[in-house]
């Protein structure tokens, strides 16, 4: 029986994952680094401005995500029936729906990083660590956006929104475990 490349290509899977594995692994260095630093509480309003990037790379993609369909459009390279079903009249460029599913995905597990920021700000609940790890969080969120809307590389892809998730799961933990909810 035949091996199925699922690469599609000659290169191996280890080939592949060995960079996105470091950016994994990078990422987890710099959690521990941040995590066992030493912690000092912090004003919970620093965690606006990380909340507040985050947000405008959401409206920076939605922004760019209706400039790409209308372009799309206007050019002939979708027309209006697929925007009306997504089945018609697929296009044939994957490029015109990145920012739409880069959007999506704003939709999704940020809104758990709004949550745990909106708690800590309520509660008056963090320190410099939670404010870093914050900070953290966002930039790996826009390293994902501008791979998945230039490059839809999966690899890296997958690679910073896997990490993304475990600096928010360590977010998200620190917060339960100091006992915010005593």
């Amino acid at each position: 029986m035949p091996q199925i490349n699922p690469t599609g290509s000659g290169i191996s899977l280890i080939q592949i994952y060995t960079a996105p594995c470091i950016i994994v692994g990078s990422t987890v260095v710099w959690l521990f680094w941040v995590i066992s630093g030493e912690q000092s509480a912090a004003q919970p309003d620093r965690l606006v401005s990380p909340m507040v990037a985050l947000f405008t790379l959401t409206a920076l993609v939605w922004f760019i995500m209706v400039v790409v369909r209308n372009i799309a459009v206007i050019r002939g390279l979708a027309s209006i029936r697929y925007f009306s079903d997504f089945k018609s009249d697929v296009p044939t460029d994957d490029r015109l729906e990145r920012p739409a599913r880069t959007f999506n995905n704003l939709m999704q597990v940020p809104t758990l990083f709004y949550i745990i920021c909106i708690l800590m700000l309520i509660e008056k609940e963090t320190d410099n660590v939670q404010v870093m790890l914050a900070w953290t969080y966002v930039l790996l969120r826009w390293l994902h956006a501008i791979i998945y809307m230039a490059l839809n590389w999966v690899p890296y892809r997958f690679a910073s929104w896997a990490s993304s998730c475990i600096t928010l799961g360590i977010i998200w933990f620190r917060f339960v475990g100091h006992g915010a909810f005593s």
